[in-house]
């Protein structure tokens, strides 16, 4: 009754705030929806309260800034802009929006344009198993005619120059493969490994491909965006010419289908693709598919190939994420799941080494987007395994265990596992001396993810291979954990803090972990006691043991994340007693969009509550989940999906805004409720 009463209350107050007016949005009306979002520079987006006037609105990148990418349709001689159109040509007309869906995988829109419906599919595959099929780096845009009067029907679409972070300088080239045609766009000057302020690539190409469908024939030109688009407008079709390069200036492609009344559909692949990848120890890594297809041209015609197989193994993903939802919830934490998939593996990338190209040496790397751009943060994989410990467990394993090995090195002496790879993406060359330090909170870490593996695949080659080094950062917690010295933990907006007992938490838990991996009992006696010293004792609670308090002896509360590996491994470190307690307390600080991260703050992050929503039980897992999805239907947000929002209204901010944060892959914690019901559940 709660959660039902509860998530109407938020749909009221989504349609109160941000009328719909005939657009029907399902499942929900999202801050952003992801456009083509297959790894940190390939991540395009359109805010949810625009898509309404679709036609007219840019895409954008996870930063916000413009994207040139449209869709032009001409039904009978009638031009309609569909999508993305900003500056419409004299004679055009907008399309009208009637439907927007969003699944883990889709984002579609159907445009009513004069007598036909036309609808736009953009699908960003997620293939957790299938690395070829994951490590492309495309996402494809399908454009379907519904069936309808007999009409003469043409389909266009252009990019600008702007997808490779740079609007001053650039080079494209136009070749074929067959019926395919590419369009690859270079940044001119610029160094490998190096962003833009608004973290977009600015080494490598942008790639914009399609072919002839069976009844389309296809034309090219690229130019200046007015007189490219004027010529489609006034023939239907392109001249073949190739200008060269201007600022503000498109490749376009347009499909003539002739005069039709059935169903028809054209697709086309926009990329991303860089050959030196990422800078791992001074050695450059490439992307895993180019073990296969090293060219892009070949590669981006064997991802236009790939639709057919691609697009049915995403109808079965995502009925998966759907029902996984479902069976764990109910609809509105089904709905979190499904917003949720894509930004995370698009913020990840599987790499082999660009010179050998030898997939047995296959790494995973992480971005933490937006917050401040460090390469395989040891925390940011923490808050995001639940995801990978349902879907793709070896994935834990790509991630850390480039982690591990920059810690064998000499580079690397602390007896306390590192923070990250490197301070800004995609350089993993190193933890730098300025970065942040956390040696309680990343050794806990370390060891719940490389048991996390073990259980969710059966392997034992992480621990195995990294033994010696697991077993000093458990010495470490058993010398430093149960009183922590001044340290940051996760909560970093807390500072240096001594005696944080969330960090107790995570040695408690770390140590019992570390008994499982390598079958010592004495550790998860060990971990069992700090418990009931932290709990029992009082030493991290109240006198009243009705909650748990940032610091021994000192207010306010904080949220228990570090429950969660307890919970989720089965370890039984925390009594029910203390489980009881937090699922009593939360509901009594809930806040008016929701729980904040602790006493002292105006602000949660989802991801904390998704891990606090499956260590409690009946109305505090009900206020998690459905202030979650609260928040990402309240139409008060356009960033895409961020962690970080404000639970209670203050000077300058609303109950239920965008705090901070953008695009992070961190909302693989979403799927930590889910993961209670068990591992590896995805079949590729």
């Amino acid at each position: 009754m709660f959660a039902r009463a509860y998530g109407a209350l938020a749909l009221v107050a989504s349609v109160l705030i941000s009328p719909s007016n005939a657009v029907t949005y399902t499942p929900l009306k999202p801050p952003s929806y992801p456009l083509a979002v297959r790894s940190p520079y390939l991540s395009a987006w359109i805010p949810g309260n625009v898509v309404e006037s679709l036609p007219s609105n840019n895409a954008q990148f996870w930063a916000g800034n413009t994207l040139v990418w449209s869709v032009i349709a001409r039904v009978d001689d009638t031009t309609y802009n569909l999508f993305g159109v900003a500056s419409p040509n004299d004679g055009t007309k907008s399309g009208t929006v009637t439907v927007a869906t969003y699944t883990s995988t889709h984002s579609t829109f159907t445009v009513t344009a004069g007598s036909r419906s036309f609808t736009l599919d953009f699908f960003s595959p997620v293939s957790p198993k299938n690395y070829l099929r994951q490590s492309l780096p495309f996402s494809y845009l399908t454009v379907t005619v519904a069936a309808g009067d007999s009409s003469s029907v043409q389909i266009y679409s252009d990019i600008s120059g702007g997808w490779t972070g740079q609007s001053s300088d650039s080079t494209w080239s136009y070749s074929t493969s067959g019926s395919t045609g590419v369009f690859q766009i270079e940044a001119v000057g610029q160094a490998t490994y190096s962003q833009n302020s608004d973290g977009q690539a600015l080494w490598g190409s942008a790639v914009y491909a399609t072919r002839p469908s069976d009844s389309s024939t296809l034309s090219t030109q690229s130019g200046p965006r007015v007189s490219v688009r004027e010529q489609f407008i006034d023939n239907g079709t392109l001249s073949g010419n190739h200008a060269d390069w201007t600022s503000g200036a498109v490749v376009g492609f347009a499909h003539d289908l002739g005069t039709i009344s059935d169903e028809s559909a054209v697709t086309f692949a926009i990329g991303h693709v860089r050959e030196e990848s990422i800078n791992f120890l001074g050695a450059a890594q490439t992307g895993y598919y180019r073990a296969k297809y090293a060219d892009t041209v070949d590669a981006v015609t064997y991802f236009l190939d790939d639709y057919d197989d691609a697009n049915s193994e995403s109808t079965d993903f995502d009925n998966l994420i759907s029902d996984t939802g479902s069976s764990s919830f109910g609809s509105n934490y089904s709905d979190i799941l499904a917003l949720s998939v894509r930004q995370v593996y698009g913020g990840t990338e599987l790499t082999i080494p660009n010179e050998s190209l030898d997939t047995s040496e296959t790494r995973a790397f992480i971005k933490e987007i937006s917050s401040d751009g460090n390469i395989n943060t040891v925390d940011v994989i923490y808050a995001t395994f639940p995801i990978f410990y349902i879907l793709s467990p070896a994935y834990l394993k790509l991630l850390i265990g480039p982690v591990f090995e920059y810690m064998a090195t000499d580079a690397y002496s602390e007896n306390y596992a590192v923070h990250d790879l490197g301070a800004n993406y995609p350089n993993a060359t190193g933890h730098v001396s300025s970065g942040e330090s956390m040696p309680i909170e990343e050794s806990g870490n370390i060891i719940f993810l490389t048991y996390a593996y073990q259980l969710a695949s059966g392997e034992t080659d992480l621990y195995d291979t990294y033994s010696s080094q697991i077993k000093t950062y458990a010495t470490y917690l058993e010398n430093n954990g149960l009183y922590p010295a001044s340290q940051l933990s996760l909560n970093d907006a807390l500072g240096e803090l001594a005696n944080q007992t969330n960090l107790a938490v995570k040695a408690a838990v770390g140590l019992a972990t570390y008994g499982k991996l390598a079958d010592d009992t004495s550790y998860i006696t060990t971990g069992r006691d700090w418990a009931d010293k932290i709990w029992t004792d009082h030493l991290g609670t109240d006198e009243a043991g009705t909650r748990f308090l940032i610091q021994y002896d000192i207010t306010p509360w904080f949220l228990v994340y570090n429950h969660y590996p307890d919970v989720l491994f089965g370890l039984d470190v925390f009594p029910d007693e203390a489980y009881n307690a937090t699922s009593d307390f939360y509901p009594t600080v809930r806040q008016d969009a929701g729980i904040p991260l602790d006493g002292s703050l105006e602000w949660g992050q989802t991801n904390w509550q998704g891990f606090g929503a499956a260590t409690v039980s009946g109305e505090a897992r009900d206020i998690f989940i459905n202030d979650i999805w609260a928040y990402i239907s309240n139409g008060l947000n356009t960033a895409p999906f961020s962690d970080k929002y404000w639970t209670s209204s203050g000077s300058g901010y609303t109950a239920g805004e965008y705090n901070s944060f953008r695009a992070r892959p961190t909302l693989g914690s979403h799927f930590a409720l889910a993961a209670l019901s068990g591992a590896n559940t995805w079949s590729s």
